[in-house]
């Protein structure tokens, strides 16, 4: 008996070594199950899409639209708030990213990952929602909301892209393949960078070039400029809440201001010392915030 539990430990030991992410990505899991978060799946457009759903079923439904390279997970710590006050969160996995599939026939632009969502929402019969996005997320929630205004209550916008504005960095960053550019990722995403671990850092580098053909094709469409928001932002009607960190190097905080000047009834908060992952890493003075807009 001593024997086999020592070999199943090393072989776990092992495993972890290995794939130290898919151990990570099972702890949240369980997190996430024991919180009382469900894993679903809904079929949009033929698609088996993934996403996440918290709260009570009768409450109004909050959608959250995670961004590129991102999943339904990355609301982990806002979702929460919303909970609490009373709503029902929907974080659905865009196609080709989390728990969703990654078919080689679609286009991943923003504006057909647009048509999934509102998709999402007809698939489960909710006629009118809070919609929030981030970053690519934000680009897509916006044209959602120019297309079927009719569908978004209140639209939340955190460090989203969408205006006509070429990045100043270099792009090919989201899909790294040396240690050294996911350093370089990290410090653009984040004020305060961790040191990732050499094994960690390899199988992050291994899942990226394994998903990276997605993020090329989105990037791709995104950089033509085709879907660029900046002529519809003018005509939303409905309130609009901006949340941005203010040392966002991704999509810095005077794109959000140009995006408050095109919505005149939007609403600006800069969120201090926190960077483009504003909506997990400063959740706590984010999430009173958010809760004050859906409340209004």
């Amino acid at each position: 008996m001593v024997g086999i539990v020592a070999a199943l430990l090393l072989a776990a030991g092992i495993g972890f070594l290995m794939r130290p992410v898919s151990y990570f990505d099972g702890a949240l899991y369980l997190r996430d199950a024991l919180a009382g978060v469900k894993s679903r799946t809904v079929s949009v457009h033929g698609y088996s899409i993934h996403y996440l759903v918290e709260g009570p079923d009768n409450a109004p439904a909050v959608v959250l639209v995670h961004g590129l390279g991102g999943r339904a997970e990355d609301w982990r710590s806002l979702a929460p708030y919303l909970v609490k006050a009373g709503f029902r969160v929907l974080m659905p996995d865009l196609l080709g990213y989390g728990r969703s599939p990654r078919p080689a026939d679609f286009s991943y632009s923003v504006r057909d990952e647009a048509g999934i969502v509102i998709g999402f929402l007809d698939a489960l019969q909710l006629k009118q929602v809070d919609l929030g996005g981030w970053s690519m997320g934000g680009w897509i929630v916006q044209i959602v909301a120019s297309e079927a205004p009719e569908r978004v209550k209140r639209l939340m916008l955190f460090d989203a892209a969408g205006l006509y504005a070429a990045p100043d960095w270099d792009t090919r960053l989201f899909t790294p393949i040396t240690a050294q550019e996911l350093a370089q990722l990290e410090a653009l995403l984040t004020p305060h960078p961790e040191v990732i671990p050499g094994f960690v850092s390899h199988d992050i580098l291994r899942i990226s070039r394994e998903h990276a053909w997605v993020m090329h094709r989105a990037m791709t469409s995104m950089l033509t400029g085709a879907d660029v928001t900046d002529r519809l932002l003018p005509e939303l009607k409905m309130p609009v809440l901006l949340v941005w960190g203010s040392q966002d190097h991704i999509i810095p905080a005077d794109q959000a201001e140009k995006i408050h000047r095109l919505i005149p009834q939007s609403q600006l908060d800069l969120v201090g010392s926190c960077g483009h992952l504003a909506p997990l890493e400063c959740a706590g003075v984010i999430g009173p915030r958010v809760i004050a807009f859906v409340k209004q």
